[in-house]
Protein backbone atom coordinates (compact mmCIF):
# COMPACT_ATOMS: atom_id res chain seq x y z
CA UNK A 1 0.00 0.00 0.00
CA UNK A 2 1.21 3.70 -0.68
CA UNK A 3 0.61 6.53 1.99
CA UNK A 4 -0.25 9.52 -0.11
CA UNK A 5 -0.55 13.03 1.28
CA UNK A 6 -2.13 15.94 -0.62
CA UNK A 7 -1.38 19.02 0.57
CA UNK A 8 -3.48 21.74 0.39
CA UNK A 9 -5.86 24.13 1.97
CA UNK A 10 -8.90 22.00 1.37
CA UNK A 11 -9.52 24.33 -1.68
CA UNK A 12 -11.76 22.47 -5.25
CA UNK A 13 -8.36 21.75 -6.44
CA UNK A 14 -7.03 19.97 -3.71
CA UNK A 15 -10.11 17.52 -3.47
CA UNK A 16 -9.81 17.12 -7.69
CA UNK A 17 -6.25 16.23 -6.57
CA UNK A 18 -7.09 13.48 -4.27
CA UNK A 19 -9.93 12.44 -6.19
CA UNK A 20 -7.90 12.15 -9.46
CA UNK A 21 -5.38 9.77 -7.46
CA UNK A 22 -8.34 7.48 -5.89
CA UNK A 23 -9.61 7.19 -9.31
CA UNK A 24 -6.40 6.43 -10.91
CA UNK A 25 -5.55 4.04 -8.58
CA UNK A 26 -8.56 1.84 -8.46
CA UNK A 27 -8.15 1.59 -12.20
CA UNK A 28 -4.86 0.57 -12.06
CA UNK A 29 -5.33 -2.16 -9.16
CA UNK A 30 -3.14 -0.11 -6.61
CA UNK A 31 -3.49 0.09 -2.83
CA UNK A 32 -3.34 3.21 -1.70
CA UNK A 33 -4.09 5.70 1.68
CA UNK A 34 -4.97 9.15 0.99
CA UNK A 35 -4.35 12.01 3.80
CA UNK A 36 -5.67 15.10 3.02
CA UNK A 37 -2.99 17.58 4.54
CA UNK A 38 -4.22 21.33 5.45
CA UNK A 39 -1.69 22.33 8.49
CA UNK A 40 0.20 25.34 7.56
CA UNK A 41 2.98 24.18 9.49
CA UNK A 42 2.44 20.94 8.18
CA UNK A 43 2.99 21.91 4.26
CA UNK A 44 5.87 23.96 5.03
CA UNK A 45 7.37 21.16 6.83
CA UNK A 46 7.12 18.98 3.88
CA UNK A 47 8.63 21.68 1.19
CA UNK A 48 5.66 22.10 -0.37
CA UNK A 49 5.94 25.79 -1.94
CA UNK A 50 2.47 25.53 -4.12
CA UNK A 51 -0.46 24.06 -3.64
CA UNK A 52 -2.22 21.51 -4.50
CA UNK A 53 0.86 18.79 -4.02
CA UNK A 54 1.53 15.06 -3.52
CA UNK A 55 4.19 13.18 -1.79
CA UNK A 56 3.99 9.07 -1.67
CA UNK A 57 5.65 6.95 0.95
CA UNK A 58 7.16 10.43 1.96
CA UNK A 59 8.48 11.57 -0.77
CA UNK A 60 7.34 14.83 -2.72
CA UNK A 61 6.73 14.16 -6.24
CA UNK A 62 4.31 16.88 -7.51
CA UNK A 63 2.98 20.58 -6.86
CA UNK A 64 1.25 23.85 -8.45
CA UNK A 65 -1.72 21.68 -10.18
CA UNK A 66 -4.10 19.21 -10.73
CA UNK A 67 -2.90 15.93 -12.06
CA UNK A 68 -3.83 14.18 -14.74
CA UNK A 69 -4.70 10.37 -14.96
CA UNK A 70 -1.18 9.93 -17.77
CA UNK A 71 0.84 11.64 -14.20
CA UNK A 72 -1.15 9.79 -11.60
CA UNK A 73 -0.75 6.86 -13.36
CA UNK A 74 3.09 7.20 -13.59
CA UNK A 75 3.19 8.01 -9.70
CA UNK A 76 1.60 5.28 -8.70
CA UNK A 77 3.21 2.54 -10.55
Amino acid sequence: MKNINVYGSGCKNCIATAEVLEKTATAIGVAIKVEKVTDLQAIMEAGVLTTPAISIDGKLVHSGSVPDQKMATAFLS
